[in-house]
C-alpha cells in the first residue's frame, strides 16, 4: 500500500507550542433533591486550570469519583461547561453549538474505557474506522475511504484484510485497536484517552500504550491520558494533573511528582502504587487516609481535602488553597497552605 497524503494541511504549530488551555472549568449537574430542598449544584469539576503543549502527554489521576472523565468531555464539548474556558488552538470553543463545532472535530477525537462498547456491533471493523471520514469529509472518494481505513489498521496493529469482520470476532485488546484506528483516522491533534487500557490484561496494556506513544511521534499529537494506574501513567506521560473531588491538587511534570510528591493527597496515591522491586515494595512506607470522599453535592468549607488531610489547620477550614507555583526553577503548582 503506497502512503496516502495528509489528510489536512497542518497550521504552523510546533512541538512545544500551546495548543490547549483550559481556564477556571466548571462542571455542575443539577440534583433535584425533593419539594422541600429543591436543586442542589453537584460540582463534579470546580475551577480547573490546566495548559497542553503540542506533542506533550498531560496524565489525568484520582480515585473514582474525581472528575477525571468530566473534564475530558467537557475539552472536547461532548459536556457543556458551566462556566470558564477552553481554549483550543487560540479559540475558546465552550459552548460553542454543534455547528460550529463541527470544524474542530476532525482534530479533538476520543479513545473510550470499554473497547467492545464504543464499538457499533451492527457494523464491519471498515465501516466503524470509515464513520468519521464519511461523515466529516463527504466528498472523498470511497476508494479512498477505503484505503485510509486499510492504512490505519496496518499501523495500529489490525490485518487489513479483516475490514469486513465484526467487532464480536475480536479479542479486547483488538476491539480497543479498532476505536483507536477510528479516532486517528482523521489524523487530530488532541486525542483524550479515557481509561484506554483498564479493561484490558496487563500484556495487552503495555501494547496499548506502546501503540498510542508510537502513533504520538508518528503524528505529533498530544494527549490527556486519564487513569487511575500510576504504573500506566509513570510511563506515557510527561505532567501529571491530581484531582480530588474535581478540584486541581497538584501539577507536576513526571518525575517531579513521582520523586517529591508535595501535596498529601498526592503522597498517598503514590505510596499506594505498587513498586515491581519485592524489596522495596515490603520497605515501603504507606500512607493510609481516614474517612471516606466526601459529596460533591456538600464539598467541605476552605480545601476539599481536609476532612481526610493528616496536615489540616483552622486555616484549611476557612480559605480555599491557591493553585500556586511552587519553587522558582519548577512548574509545579500545588494547592495546599502547608504543602510538604
Amino acid at each position: 500500500m503506497s502512503e496516502l497524503a495528509p489528510l489536512k494541511k497542518r497550521s504552523d504549530v510546533k512541538v512545544g507550542d500551546t495548543i490547549l488551555e483550559v481556564d477556571d472549568l466548571k462542571m455542575y449537574f443539577p440534583i433535584h433533591q425533593g419539594v422541600l430542598v429543591g436543586t442542589k449544584p453537584l460540582k463534579a469539576v470546580d475551577r480547573v486550570s490546566f495548559t497542553l503543549n503540542a506533542g506533550e502527554t498531560l496524565a489525568i489521576v484520582g480515585e473514582s469519583g474525581s472528575g477525571k472523565s468530566t473534564i475530558g468531555r467537557a475539552v472536547l464539548q461532548l459536556l457543556k461547561p458551566t462556566g470558564g474556558k477552553v481554549v483550543w488552538m487560540g479559540k475558546n470553543i465552550a459552548g460553542l453549538k454543534a455547528g460550529a463545532m463541527r470544524k474542530h472535530r476532525a482534530d479533538l477525537q476520543i479513545v473510550f474505557q470499554d473497547p467492545l462498547a464504543s464499538l457499533n456491533p451492527r457494523m464491519t471493523v471498515g465501516d466503524i474506522i470509515a464513520e468519521p471520514l464519511t461523515s466529516l469529509y463527504p466528498k472523498m472518494k470511497r476508494d479512498e475511504v477505503r484505503e485510509r481505513v486499510r492504512q490505519m489498521m496496518a499501523k495500529v496493529g489490525l490485518l487489513p484484510q479483516m475490514i469486513n469482520r465484526y467487532p464480536h470476532e475480536f479479542s479486547g485488546g483488538q476491539n480497543q485497536r479498532i476505536g483507536i484506528a477510528r479516532a486517528m483516522v482523521l489524523e487530530p491533534r488532541l486525542i483524550v484517552a479515557d481509561e484506554p487500557v483498564s479493561a484490558l490484561d496487563v500484556s495487552i496494556q503495555a501494547q496499548i500504550v506502546n501503540l498510542l506513544e508510537r502513533l504520538q511521534e508518528e503524528f505529533e499529537m498530544s494527549m490527556l491520558f486519564i487513569s487511575h494506574d500510576l504504573s500506566v501513567v509513570r510511563h506515557i506521560s510527561h505532567r501529571i494533573m491530581v484531582l480530588y473531588l474535581g478540584n486541581v491538587m497538584e501539577i507536576a511534570s513526571r518525575d517531579e511528582l513521582f520523586e517529591k510528591p508535595r501535596h498529601p493527597y498526592t503522597q498517598a496515591l503514590i505510596s499506594a502504587a505498587p513498586i515491581p522491586d519485592p524489596d522495596k515494595e515490603t520497605k515501603k512506607k504507606r500512607i493510609i487516609l481516614e474517612g471516606d470522599i466526601p459529596s460533591p453535592l456538600s464539598p467541605p468549607s476552605g480545601c476539599v481535602f481536609r476532612t481526610r488531610c493528616p496536615r489540616a489547620q483552622s486555616k484549611c477550614a476557612k480559605e480555599i488553597p491557591d493553585l500556586a507555583a511552587r519553587g522558582a526553577k519548577s512548574n509545579r503548582k500545588v494547592a495546599c497552605h502547608f504543602p510538604d
